[in-house]
Formats: C-alpha cells, sequence, structure tokens
C-alpha cells in the first residue's frame, strides 16, 4: 500500500498489516461458536424399540469373592488370604471366558474393596462384576450421616 497525495509527495510503503479484516472474521467464528455449542451439547431423544429377551448365561460359572463386613475374605465360601486371592485370580485368568464376582459386605471399608480389585488387576482378571442386592437399593431408607 502506497501513502502520498501523488502531486509533490514521494510514494513510500507500509509493512504494516491491516489486522481490521482478520478481527471481523474472528468475531464472526466467535457467534457462530457461541450458536452452535448448545446444540452440539443437546442429547437427541430416541424412542427405541422395545425387545423381549433374556440374559445370556455365561459360559463358565463365575467365582465369586467374599469380602466380610471384618475384611475377611473368602474364595467360592473357603476363606483365604489376599495374596492367596492373588494366585488364585492368576489361574482364573488363564481361562478365557472367566469371571470374578466380588460381592461385598455393606458395611466393608472402601479399602478392602479396592486391594481385592487391585489384586485382581495384577493377576490379569478382565472381566470383574460386581454383586448387589437389586430389591433393596431403591426402597431402603438410609440413616442420616453422623456428627
Amino acid at each position: 500500500m502506497a501513502f502520498g497525495d501523488g502531486i509533490g509527495q514521494s510514494q513510500r510503503s507500509s509493512a504494516d498489516i491491516n489486522i481490521v479484516p482478520l478481527v471481523d472474521v474472528i468475531l464472526v467464528l466467535l457467534v457462530i461458536f457461541i450458536v452452535t455449542a448448545p446444540l452440539i451439547t443437546q442429547a437427541v431423544k430416541v424412542d427405541l424399540p422395545d425387545a423381549e429377551s433374556q440374559p445370556a448365561e455365561p459360559l463358565e460359572k463365575p467365582v465369586v469373592v467374599t469380602i466380610e463386613a471384618d475384611g475377611r475374605l473368602h474364595w467360592a465360601g473357603s476363606p483365604l488370604t489376599l495374596a492367596e486371592l492373588e494366585q488364585r485370580a492368576r489361574g482364573l485368568a488363564a481361562r478365557p471366558d472367566a469371571e470374578l464376582h466380588i460381592e461385598a459386605d455393606r458395611a466393608v471399608a472402601y479399602d478392602a474393596v479396592a486391594q481385592v480389585l487391585a489384586a485382581a488387576a495384577r493377576a490379569g482378571v478382565e472381566r470383574i462384576g460386581f454383586v448387589t442386592d437389586p430389591g433393596t437399593g431403591a426402597t431402603r431408607q438410609h440413616p442420616p450421616p453422623g456428627p
């Protein structure tokens, strides 16, 4: 872009960048993003078809590890330690369709459950499930937390 009136002044070039068009484009993009962002985060309601089916039976009966309220462990009813659980879980992980179900008492500390999960993961067990009581979960009244 040249400056000067063209009559008596020499023309000189300007190396400045004109940022007004750039700001215009950025503002237009900002408005587009502001308008479209709420549309992207909304869920689409779909009327899914009804299906009547039964859950598939596992190929192999799962092994149940029980954690009592005091932290004692049982493998399919027989007591064991955490180290023994990890050894048995290694043998379980070698079978392709093996599942490990954890049945923990409601009063058990989370730390005990986390230790069992960690031992099973170290052993290579990939299919782990939690056993719950579906009949009492929604209707049971829990006492208010203590002071």
